[in-house]
């Protein structure tokens, strides 16, 4: 009897945690308002730039508006208007919005142009972003990275990518490297996700790449990425066929490349794609920088992770082909260096972790610099000659720094 009645006391706590959930939980239901917009790239980032939101099924005729910035209060006046590209999405749970994007194309480089996005009747605020300057330019710009988000995102995240804005407001973009959310599918944690940000992700870009939680298995055990990913966020199709959300981005003097570890680990089809792409990517690079993300570290920081592919196979490239620098996520700890050995050479090679959820640190010291337990944002500055990295805990103070001089 005894056990018995812990049992059901075990199972009425159960239930109220989860109607407690069900009540405090906040709903973000798309309304025919603009909500979730979010800049990204899907062509030359000087001479385009790319705008994806949200609305109700109700908006059938979405459209974004677009002029050089002249610091007039008249917005309206000669303004360029572009018709969105839009699509009904139903997620699980029977969510059913309608996400709309816009490329804005002919810009001029260097540029601050001011937007907004809505229909007829409903606009959101203009908001503004600059485009990039020439690819030979010797400007300099700087861009944040930040690693898992993933748990808590509304109130834990938030001041993460809050106080990387606050550091460093004139970012060109912010590179994110999977598990931006927990539950793939799941839209409150987007919606979490697009809150904590705020009208960041309206005036900065964001260049994200998946992680294992953007992924699930359906019935018939196929490994999916989450259909929010390909909705709302609008990137180049320049990456291997039938792979998804791998890509590659030159931004003046960097080329970006977007890896997808996850079909790495697990889709040996989409690894050797992949593979072959990557070594075409780097063999035909005439960029000064070489910036390659990804969610799975090649090097952990966990004795239960071991991610062999990576290394066996696709750090060869990285070694022959001169990246300089690599950006993971995945392991919820702090850690920087070049890989093991006292005069290791390659990328230098960096783990984060932005949110809430935090492992241990217990692999063998391939690391120069670790840390557990804290909460990351990181900026990194490109000059003529050099790549300037700073890595500060949320609370402000810089923890790690390193520069690359070309």
């Amino acid at each position: 009897m005894i056990k018995s009645h812990s049992i059901c006391k075990l199972i009425c706590l159960l239930l109220f945690f989860l109607n407690a959930y069900a009540v405090f939980a906040q709903e973000f239901r798309s309304t025919p308002y603009p909500d979730r917009i979010v800049l990204t790239w899907s062509g030359d980032p000087s001479k385009t730039q790319t705008v994806t939101w949200r609305t109700d099924l109700s908006i059938q005729d979405a459209k974004a508006q677009i002029k050089q910035e002249d610091s007039s209060p008249d917005m309206e006046k000669s303004v360029q208007e572009y018709p969105a590209v839009s699509q009904p999405f139903t997620g699980n749970g029977d969510v059913q919005d309608r996400y709309h994007h816009v490329q804005f194309s002919g810009l001029k480089p260097g540029t601050v142009y001011v937007y907004r996005v809505g229909d007829s009747a409903r606009w959101s605020e203009w908001n503004q972003f600059r485009t990039a300057d020439v690819a030979d330019s010797d400007s300099s710009f700087s861009f944040i990275y930040l690693g898992d988000g993933q748990n808590d995102l509304k109130s834990r995240w938030s001041r993460t990518v809050r106080q990387a804005f606050r550091a460093q407001p004139d970012a060109r973009f912010i590179i994110h490297t999977g598990d931006l959310i927990n539950r793939p599918n799941t839209d409150t944690e987007w919606g979490e996700w697009h809150y904590g940000a705020g009208f960041i992700h309206r005036i900065i870009p964001a260049v994200p790449t998946p992680g294992n939680h953007e992924y699930f298995r359906d019935e018939q055990k196929r490994l999916l990425l989450d259909p929010h990913w390909s909705a709302q966020f609008t990137l180049p199709q320049n990456g291997p066929a039938n792979t998804e959300a791998v890509y590659f981005l030159d931004y003046q003097k960097v080329r970006i490349i977007a890896l997808n570890s996850q079909l790495i680990m697990l889709d040996s089809v989409a690894r050797e794609a992949q593979l072959r792409w990557l070594e075409d990517i780097l063999k035909n690079n005439n960029q000064q920088w070489t910036i390659v993300m990804m969610h799975h570290p090649v090097y952990s920081t966990s004795k239960r992770r071991d991610n062999a592919e990576l290394r066996e196979l696709f750090k060869p490239l990285f070694d022959q082909y001169g990246v300089d620098l690599v950006l993971q996520g995945h392991d919820h700890t702090y850690a920087r260096g070049r890989g093991p050995g006292a005069h290791a050479k390659g990328p230098m090679y960096v783990v984060s972790v932005a949110g809430p959820k935090m492992y241990e640190s217990d692999s063998d010291r391939w690391m120069d610099v670790a840390l557990t337990e804290t909460q990351f944002y990181q900026t990194i500055q490109i000059s003529d000659r050099n790549l300037e990295y700073n890595a500060y805990k949320v609370s402000g103070e810089l923890f790690d720094s390193f520069t690359i001089s070309k």
